[in-house]
This record gives C-alpha cells, sequence and structure tokens, in this order.
C-alpha cells in the first residue's frame, strides 16, 4: 500500500514525497482513512511509528477542504500535548506536511514570553499547538477563543494524565463546541484502563486502532541489561562511549539534579555532553537539543519529560542511566531509537538498587531483557540493595501520580491560601527582599540578680497593606 490509496490530496502527497516517504506505516494505514471520513478515533501505536503524521496528514486535508471566510482567521483545529518538546515537533509536522496549503499555524508553551504568542494569535490561526498550562493563560486572558474548534487531537493521552493534567483537560474541554460538533483523536504509544475511561466520556462511537499490543518495544530496538554497582555507572558509561565510539547517545536519568551531575562528569572525561529537563529555560532546552541533532554534542542527558517528543533521525543509541521509577516510561525512553524502520540499541545500566524496576518493566514487556555483565565492571556480590529516593519518598512507599498543579481547582485554592495568609506573607516577602527586617524589635532588657540579662523580643505591629493579588496566569505547569 502506498500513500496514493490513502485519499490524501495531491499538495499533501507532494510534501510527503519531499520528505523521502512513499509507504505509510501500519498506523498511518489504518487512521488516515478513518480521520478523513470524520470519524472519532483512539488510536495506539508503537513509539517511532509515524503517530504524528498519522493525525496531522489528514487533519491537513479536512482543514483545507473547509477553508474559513472572512479576513480573520478562527482557530479550528487544536492539538494539545503535555510537553514543550512534543509540541514543537508536532509544530514541526504540521508546517512540513502543510507547506503547500493556505493554511496558518502556531505552537504555544511556556517557558518563553506570552506577547508574541498573542501577537501570532491575532494575526489569525487554523491550527493551534499547546501544552495546557500555557493554553488556559491565554484562555483567561482572553487572547485566545476556542468556540470554532473542528478537530481537537490529544497526543500522548496516557502521559497527560501522569503528569496530572486531567484538571485542565477538562477545563479545556469546556471551552471547546459541544462533542457532537467535533472531531476527537485520541494518539499515544500506550494506553491505560484510565485512559479508555476517559475516551468513554469524551469521544463519540470512536474507531479503535491498536496496529500492536499495547505497552511494547519496537521490534527493531534491541534491548540489553549491562548489570554494574551504582557507583561504577558513570565509569562504565564513559567507557563504553568511548571504546564503542559512540557519537550520539540519549541518556536517561530519574531527577533534574542527576542529570546536571552526569552532564558535568562526561565533560570531565572529554566527552562533549549536555544535559535537559524542566528546570532548563526553553532557550537552553532548544540549544542543547539542536547541538545534540547536529553532533556538536555527544551525549545528551534527559530526563523522562524528554522520552515524549524528542524526534532525532537514525538515533543509535538510548541508555538508561537509571530505570524510571514507571514502567511504561521505558517504552518510551527506549522508542527514542529504532525509529522509522531503523535499527537501534537500547541499553540499561542496572544496579542491585533497581532490581524491582526492572522485574516491573519485564513484566509489562512479558520478556526478559538480556543480561550481558562488561569486563571488569561485574557487580559486587556482597552489596546490598538500598531504597530508591522517589519525590521525597523511597521506592516501596506510597505511589501515587504527580498532583495536578495548574487545574481550576488548584488555582483557586492556592488563591484562596495566598488570600488567608494576608499581611504575614506581604511581610514576609518583604524581609526577604530587603534583606533585613523591615521592621527591626524592640529590645527590652530585664536584669535580675545573678544572672544574664533576659531580653523580650516585641514586634511592632506593622499598619496593614493593602494591595491587588497577582492573577495566578503565568504560573508554572507540570510541562514548564
Amino acid at each position: 500500500m502506498s500513500f496514493d490509496t490513502l485519499g490524501l490530496s495531491a499538495d499533501l502527497l507532494r510534501a510527503v514525497r519531499e520528505q523521502g516517504y512513499t509507504i505509510p506505516t501500519p498506523i498511518q494505514q489504518n487512521a488516515i482513512p478513518l480521520i478523513l471520513s470524520g470519524k472519532d478515533v483512539m488510536a495506539g501505536a508503537q513509539t517511532g511509528t509515524g503517530k504524528t503524521a498519522g493525525f496531522t496528514l489528514p487533519m491537513l486535508q479536512r482543514l483545507s477542504e473547509n477553508r474559513s471566510e472572512g479576513s480573520r482567521r478562527p482557530v479550528r483545529a487544536l492539538v494539545l500535548t503535555p510537553t514543550r518538546e512534543l509540541a514543537a515537533q508536532v509544530a514541526d509536522s504540521v508546517e512540513t506536511y502543510g507547506r503547500h496549503l493556505p493554511l496558518r499555524s502556531a505552537v504555544i508553551f511556556g517557558g518563553v514570553k506570552i506577547n508574541p504568542q498573542i501577537q501570532a494569535l491575532r494575526r489569525g490561526v487554523d491550527i493551534l499547538i499547546a501544552t495546557p498550562g500555557r493554553l488556559l493563560d491565554h484562555a483567561s486572558q482572553g487572547t485566545l477563543d476556542l468556540s470554532q474548534i473542528e478537530v481537537f487531537v490529544l497526543d500522548e493521552a496516557d502521559r497527560m494524565l501522569d503528569m496530572g493534567f486531567i484538571h485542565d483537560i477538562r477545563k479545556v474541554l469546556a471551552l471547546l463546541p459541544k462533542n457532537g460538533e467535533r472531531q476527537n483523536l485520541l494518539f499515544s504509544a500506550t494506553f491505560s484502563k484510565e485512559i479508555k475511561q476517559l475516551a468513554d466520556r469524551l469521544l463519540n462511537a470512536p474507531e479503535l486502532i491498536e496496529v500492536a499490543r499495547r505497552n511494547t518495544a519496537a521490534e527493531l530496538i534491541k534491548q540489553v541489561v549491562h548489570p554494574v554497582d551504582k557507583k561504577r555507572k558513570r565509569e562504565m558509561l564513559s567507557h563504553m562511549i568511548g571504546s564503542r565510539n559512540w557519537q550520539q547517545v540519549l541518556v536517561f536519568t530519574r531527577t533534574k539534579h542527576g542529570a546536571n551531575r552526569l552532564a558535568q562528569q562526561l565533560e570531565k572525561d572529554g566527552l562533549r555532553a549536555a544535559a535537559i529537563h524542566g528546570n532548563k529555560s526553553q532557550g537552553a532546552r532548544t540549544r542543547a537539543l539542536s547541538g545534540f541533532k547536529s553532533g556538536d554534542v555527544r551525549v545528551l542527558v534527559a530526563t523522562d519529560i524528554a522520552a515524549r517528543g524528542l524526534d532525532i533521525d537514525q538515533l543509535p543509541h538510548v541508555v538508561n542511566y537509571e530505570l524510571p521509577n514507571v514502567p511504561e516510561d521505558y517504552v518510551h525512553r527506549i522508542g527514542r531509537t529504532g525509529r522509522a524502520g531503523k535499527e537501534g540499541e537500547a541499553i540499561s545500566l542496572v544496579c542491585v538498587d533497581e532490581h524491582k524496576l526492572l522485574a516491573d518493566i519485564e513484566r509489562l514487556l512479558k520478556r526478559k531483557i538480556p543480561r550481558e555483565t562488561i569486563e571488569g565492571y561485574k557487580p559486587d556480590p556482597t552489596i546490598k540493595a538500598e531504597p530508591i529516593q522517589r519525590g521525597g519518598k523511597t521506592q516501596g512507599q506510597s505511589q501515587s501520580r504527580q498532583k495536578p498543579r495548574g487545574g481550576a481547582k488548584n488555582r483557586a485554592s492556592n488563591s484562596k491560601s495566598v488570600q488567608s495568609k494576608g499581611h504575614a506573607k506581604k511581610r514576609s516577602t518583604s524581609e526577604s527582599r530587603n534583606g533585613t527586617d523591615s521592621n527591626p524589635p524592640r529590645k527590652h532588657v530585664h536584669r535580675t540578680s545573678g544572672n544574664k540579662p533576659q531580653v523580650n523580643t516585641q514586634r511592632r505591629r506593622s499598619g496593614s497593606v493593602r494591595g491587588r493579588e497577582r492573577p495566578a496566569l503565568l504560573g508554572n505547569y507540570p510541562e514548564d
């Protein structure tokens, strides 16, 4: 089967050919005709099999066939993603495949200035790609109208729930036309029971597409586990990169601090490395990723925020320096390699502390991952397993998902909390800003015979400070 048989327009087929593609992937073969027919779709496929093009191509065609009238272009398609990187990737696909169509697109996410985004929206946009937090910022400020959405795409839906976006998703849905007046598409590499429950409420008689068993890794990825002591992981990683002459390696850690520290250590070992995670500014993340793609950066160290949305052509090696706490994240991590029919290698450095995490991953995959011990790095059998720190708790304690930080209820709760604390909070803020106590306490010294002076501290009552609370429009969201 070729793209010519899927019902795509000549302009879209031209754009596809310019990218060197001739044969659609299984997910594209199944999804494109259904989306073109206007049906709601819930689609799952292995990471790296072309899910993005699977909804981008038919979405572009449907919008181009029904162009909006008038000088002002309303937003007619909304693609919601959990992370900035994934939003940028989808935006690139929309621009690439829609280059021969008279459609405009824009991408909005946190971590960058909001004014250029406002200006782009004012000029008129047909297709909007966004992360939930910044999208709701625009809606709160009245710079965005979603009442004319014709196609709504929820990309990486399971990750949305993992990151606590369920309340934000509900608030976004309230801004859209009624369910029967729009087409809804859910795409993800994995689908949990919770996602299917969400789909039951969101979709109208959807077509379910699963081109492979759920929660599986691509068959072209060679997976291997290298047992090693925790304190020797960095040493062995440098040895493997150097001795095997790896020129492009994506390495995953569990924490942001761990990513920074590992990147610095690899630099000291003579390997050009950079870190990418949620605490980095968007500019720093973009520069690191650009350098990695161009070859200026040999090793990119990332947290799981980069497991979704990183699209690197022919990436040969992915290394799990630390195994993820959530087994499904392993699938998305190693899915950065072995993409578009190319082979890849996924290596996991596993210490004794991570044996339970490895067992959880293998249970999800329903297969054992081969073990290979590197000569000179055989683990010390006398070392006992220690608990793995996880978000202030240790592995084996409560493993609840991250609580939503951007939902409507939380914002209201935060606002009430700020107001209830009142002047005390403002006073402490002023003090911390000045570096000194703005109202120094009076000291009354009472001397008693035979004892040292006793000092009583009494603070002068400061006058009340009246002021407006800053609206929580540009707060930190999980994708920021």
